[in-house]
């Protein structure tokens, strides 16, 4: 059974249980869609099995149609399930944003990449995490935006400022698909998620995150 929806998430967020809930990220005022989805186990038991196997992740670009090649990871059903998903995700996304093609990371991570709330300078990106905790974020009306990045003064974003009083860090569930958009979003200057890499504890490491940017 889902999680409850987080209680609020109410001005810049959108959260459904479908895929065609993504496309709520073309809403103005939306600075985050998120497709709620169940673990898929196969995926999830291949990556517990051979965490220590994948290396630093790969990167690779998908012209429409094509499948990620993830031939030097260890061979499984669980890797060709990978794939498909990966393939199935760089096609809705390419399809979303008219895209020619689609690049993607697939990170192996042991802490958090970028641990410090920020603003992504990109149009929309694609997030998922298959293996560790998701990506951490904060509604729109819960910071102060003066105290991003160097404003911060170097403060860790709960003594910065940044962060106003009653917030709430919420987090993309496990295998959640999330469209966040940044700052070169058009008209979006001066907004974006503000959002972050969460903390990984040793027993949950390596986290295995999925990142997808379209090309033109």
């Amino acid at each position: 059974m889902n999680a409850a929806l987080p209680r609020n998430v109410t001005s810049s967020c959108a959260l459904a249980d479908d895929p065609l809930g993504l496309t709520r990220i073309f809403d103005p005022e939306n600075q985050l869609a998120q497709w709620r989805r169940p673990v898929e186990p196969v995926i999830a038991d291949w990556l517990a099995a051979h965490a220590g196997d994948l290396g630093g992740g790969l990167r690779q670009t998908l012209a429409p149609g094509q499948r990620p090649d993830l031939g030097r990871l260890p061979a499984g059903a669980g890797r060709d399930a990978l794939a498909a998903d990966i393939a199935l995700l760089a096609e809705m996304l390419g399809e979303l944003l008219d895209a020619a093609s689609i690049g993607l990371r697939l990170e192996v991570v042991g802490q958090a990449m970028c641990p410090r709330l920020h603003v992504d300078r990109v149009g929309i990106r694609l997030l998922c995490t298959y293996r560790g905790p998701g990506s951490e974020w904060v509604e729109d009306a819960s910071v102060d935006r003066r105290f991003l990045g160097a404003a911060s003064g170097g403060r860790p974003d709960e003594a910065s400022g940044l962060l106003l009083a009653g917030h709430r860090i919420e987090a993309i569930p496990p295998f959640a698909v999330a469209l966040l958009k940044g700052s070169l979003w058009q008209g979006n200057g001066g907004r974006g998620i503000v959002h972050r890499s969460p903390a990984v504890a040793p027993s949950e490491a390596p986290r295995i995150l999925l990142a997808m940017d379209a090309g033109w």
